[in-house]
C-alpha cells in the first residue's frame, strides 16, 4: 500500500483554538444535567441525581480550520446554590436559562435567574430552553398552548432565542449549543425555525 505524500506546508491550513465558556441555570429538576450530559456524551440517564453546587463539563468540536472548546458549567437549582452562579456566569459567552415545560412555575422563575446572571454579565448571549418536551405532549393541548404563549413572552422579555427539547428522545439538544456558537462568531444559522403548537419550539432569532 502506497503512502501519500505529506501536503506541502504551504497548502496546508493552519487551525485556530479558541474556549468559550456557556452556563446553564434553572430550578432543580428541570433537567440542565439531562441536557449537558446529553450534548456531551450523548447519553441519558432518566433517574434524578440533585447538582450540588456547580456541575462542568468540555467537548471539542471542529468548525471549519477552528477547533472550539465548549466548557460547560451547570448550577444546581437549589436556593442555597444560587449565590455560586457567578462563577458559571462570569465571562461565559451564552447563558441557557432551562425551565421544565410541564410546570410553569420554573418559567416564571426565569425571571430571578437572569436578575443573578445580569449581576456578573451582561453580555452573554441568551437563550431560553424548555426540557421535557415528550412529556409536554402527554399533557392536554389547552396547556401546550398557554406554556406556548408563555415561553414567547419570556423568550421576548430577554430578547433570546427559544428552543423546546427532550434529552430522553434527542430533540433539538444540538441544536442549542450551535446556535450559541453560529451567534457568536456571526454565521448563517442553518437551521429551520419551528413554529406552531404541537411541535419543538425552535426560534432562533431573538423575539423583539
Amino acid at each position: 500500500m502506497n503512502t501519500p505524500p505529506p501536503v506541502p506546508l504551504h497548502q496546508q491550513q493552519l487551525r485556530n483554538s479558541v474556549s468559550i465558556k456557556i452556563a446553564f441555570l434553572g430550578d432543580e429538576n428541570v433537567g440542565k444535567t439531562s441536557l449537558m450530559m446529553k450534548y456531551v456524551n450523548n447519553t441519558y440517564d432518566p433517574t434524578y441525581k440533585k447538582t450540588l453546587g456547580v456541575n462542568f463539563m468540555e467537548k471539542s468540536i471542529e468548525l471549519g480550520t477552528t477547533d472550539i472548546r465548549v466548557s460547560i458549567y451547570d448550577v444546581g437549582g437549589s436556593p442555597e446554590f444560587r449565590n455560586m452562579s457567578a462563577l458559571a456566569t462570569k465571562d461565559a459567552l451564552g447563558i441557557v436559562y432551562v425551565f421544565d415545560l410541564t410546570s410553569e412555575d420554573t418559567l416564571r422563575d426565569i425571571k430571578e435567574w437572569f436578575k443573578l446572571a445580569n449581576s456578573s454579565n451582561t453580555s452573554a448571549i441568551p437563550i431560553l430552553v424548555g426540557t421535557k418536551y415528550d412529556k409536554l405532549l402527554e399533557m392536554d393541548k389547552e396547556y401546550q398552548e398557554f406554556i406556548h404563549r408563555l415561553a414567547l413572552k419570556f423568550a421576548k422579555a430577554l430578547k433570546a432565542s427559544v428552543v423546546f427539547t427532550s434529552a430522553s428522545d434527542s430533540i433539538n439538544v444540538q441544536k442549542v449549543v450551535k446556535i450559541l456558537i453560529s451567534k457568536a462568531f456571526d454565521l448563517q444559522i442553518g437551521i429551520q425555525e419551528i413554529k406552531n403548537v404541537g411541535e419543538p419550539l425552535l426560534l432562533h432569532q431573538p423575539i423583539l
